[in-house]
């Protein structure tokens, strides 16, 4: 195989405490991680990252607010984006994409795939 996909993590935040301090349940907010920029989420479920751009028309998802059904609702034309799967709860056929986020003893990161070049 040529390709290969592998996950890269980066760090959102310092410690779960600092997520829980800095973006409290039931809100959204942008972010950006080396060249992405994020929209976070904080839900009952936890913590859940999609692309920040809606596919619609562009809009800041971080501008928007997360709903108790898990997604988060565009500012703009309130598109509704399901947080697990990126996919859109009001049809269309349109959809984010979404990010793991793992929370660890270190951190809270969120992993980008990216397709590396493997010869052997």
């Amino acid at each position: 195989m040529l390709f290969k996909k592998k996950i890269i993590w980066l760090k959102l935040f310092e410690s779960i405490t600092a997520a829980n301090n800095q973006l409290a349940v039931g809100k959204v907010t942008s972010i950006q991680v080396g060249k992405k920029k994020v929209c976070v989420a904080h839900t009952d479920s936890g913590f859940f990252a999609v692309n920040d751009k809606c596919p619609h028309n562009g809009a800041s998802l971080g501008n928007g607010f997360c709903t108790n059904e898990g997604s988060v609702v565009c500012p703009v034309h309130r598109y509704h984006f399901d947080l697990k799967t990126g996919r859109a709860k009001s049809g269309g056929g349109y959809f984010v994409q979404n990010y793991p986020i793992e929370v660890r003893d270190d951190g809270v990161f969120i992993g980008f795939e990216e397709t590396v070049w493997n010869l052997f």
